[in-house]
């Protein structure tokens, strides 16, 4: 018979060895961070589960679509994708052709395919694309629906080599902008009217509902190019982008998604490659970007709402990507409430006289948020025209910028960098004294051609390790 000082002597060994086990596991953990992030990034790549589709295929213009680059033939794309999915999914075949559409709403297990000389040309009238939930930069609210959109879907994929054409340009969305560069006038109405871009901040900020900060038509909100929301285990593969409204590729609030060997060509405002929001364990591998705005930005909510959401970005990773013109290369911020952490960056190449920072943060005290944990290694960058590494707890760039949230920057490496050409600064960093930008490291670095080591203000720990900038060692500075 099983007395209770035995039952209760067994339960403190198994609490011991538990206890035992559980310390190891942190130790293993805690190694795996400090001394080897790399294999964090490793297990998060192996833990992102693949796409799978039916081998059913259904032929857009089965359904009516037409390819005339005319006639729109949003009623077809839906068809087809409704009835795909209604019978398991597969794949929606976009043939050869030019193909007039309105907004494409994905549903769950769906394949959008366009085969190699496919262009799905997106209808610049604002009536194609109805309200639905989506975000604007940083800020939810009801307003036109991307060009593709998915909202609560599973197993989605956008592949192929054809072309998805916004066909934005000065005389129609990017106007709406308010930029004079591109085709804004005085008397044109436009995004940053009274009515507009700062009442939706406003209402935001006043806590009002998603569902009541109604836009779309006669508010000027430009919509993005493919947004999933809410998304679970999502790819886009090999397509080409050009011409976007808006931001370009957008997961939101969606974990597990794969971004492959995807070409996005578009110069215009707020043109930014691809802006992961909310979101964990993205992969974007063997892309090539060449945008009006930064490369790649991760984004975590603007200012109230980004702290209603609460939800970081992170296990964000960059892999073997060219990166041309552009505000920055691989950025984050500066919607950037809810915070980022785990971003790995590597083998990438960067070169353009217009691309202005290689790898950049920023964000201020009425953004705030926390980032941290910032790896980069084995980058090629030919021309930067700022600098090469540039962390910014004071972005301002509408106005008046200042709060109660002040910011924090910590654990940035770069290994493995050679740079032709670094602008005026290789690192520019600027901190609070109450929260100074802290461990920043610079490993086998070599910087050429740049006007000045760095710019520092209340930066604490930057360790310069092997590296060379204008051909001379560059010491640490540890405070």
């Amino acid at each position: 018979m099983t007395t209770n000082k035995t039952i209760t002597f067994k339960k403190i060994l198994f609490l011991a060895a538990l206890g035992l086990l559980m310390a190891s596991c942190a130790r293993h953990s805690s190694s795996i961070s400090s001394e080897n992030p790399w294999k964090r990034m490793d297990l998060v790549i192996k833990s992102i589960p693949q796409t799978h589709f039916s081998d059913k295929v259904y032929n857009i213009n089965d359904f009516g679509a037409i390819a005339d680059g005319k006639t729109l033939n949003t009623l077809a794309f839906q068809k087809a994708i409704q009835e795909c999915s209604k019978n398991g999914g597969g794949k929606v075949l976009v043939p050869n052709g030019k193909y007039l559409t309105g907004a494409i709403h994905l549903e769950n297990n769906v394949n959008l395919h366009l085969e190699d000389h496919a262009e799905i040309l997106f209808s610049l009238n604002p009536k194609d694309y109805p309200i639905v939930h989506t975000s604007w930069e940083g800020t939810e609210l009801m307003n036109f629906s991307p060009l593709v959109y998915a909202k609560n879907k599973t197993n989605i994929a956008i592949t192929g080599k054809g072309t998805l054409n916004g066909q934005a340009d000065n005389t129609n969305w990017w106007i709406w902008s308010g930029g004079k560069d591109y085709g804004w006038k005085k008397g044109i109405p436009s995004q940053n009217d009274p009515t507009n871009r700062e009442v939706l901040v406003d209402m935001a900020e006043k806590g009002i509902p998603v569902s009541e900060r109604i836009f779309g038509e006669g508010r000027y909100l430009r919509p993005n190019f493919i947004e999933f929301f809410e998304c679970n285990t999502a790819l886009i593969k090999d397509v080409k982008i050009i011409n976007s409204p808006f931001w370009i590729l957008h997961p939101i609030k969606t974990n597990n998604m794969i971004i492959d060997g995807v070409t996005v060509n578009s110069h215009g405002p707020n043109n930014d490659g691809c802006d992961p929001e909310y979101s964990q364990n993205i992969l974007i591998k063997n892309c090539t970007f060449n945008t009006g705005d930064d490369c790649i930005a991760i984004k975590a909510g603007r200012d109230g709402d980004g702290r209603r959401v609460a939800i970081p970005s992170k296990n964000i990773i960059v892999q073997n990507c060219k990166m041309i013109d552009g505000h920055g290369g691989v950025v984050i911020g500066s919607e950037i409430s809810a915070g980022v952490n785990n971003v790995f960056v590597e083998n990438c190449v960067m070169d353009s006289p217009h691309l202005d920072r290689a790898i950049r943060i920023k964000t201020n005290s009425k953004r705030g948020g926390v980032i941290e944990n910032v790896y980069v290694r084995n980058l090629e960058v030919g021309t930067v025209k700022e600098c090469v590494l540039k962390l910014n707890m004071f972005y301002n760039v509408y106005g008046s910028q200042t709060g109660n949230f002040i910011p924090v920057i910590r654990n940035v490496s770069l290994e493995n960098v050679t740079v032709k050409n670094g602008g005026k600064y290789s690192v520019w960093a600027e901190g609070y004294a109450a929260s100074p930008v802290e461990n920043i490291t610079l490993k086998n670095v070599k910087i050429q051609k740049v006007d000045s080591v760095y710019l520092l203000k209340n930066v604490k720990n930057i360790n310069f390790i092997n590296t060379y900038i204008n051909e001379k060692k560059v010491e640490s500075i540890n405070n």
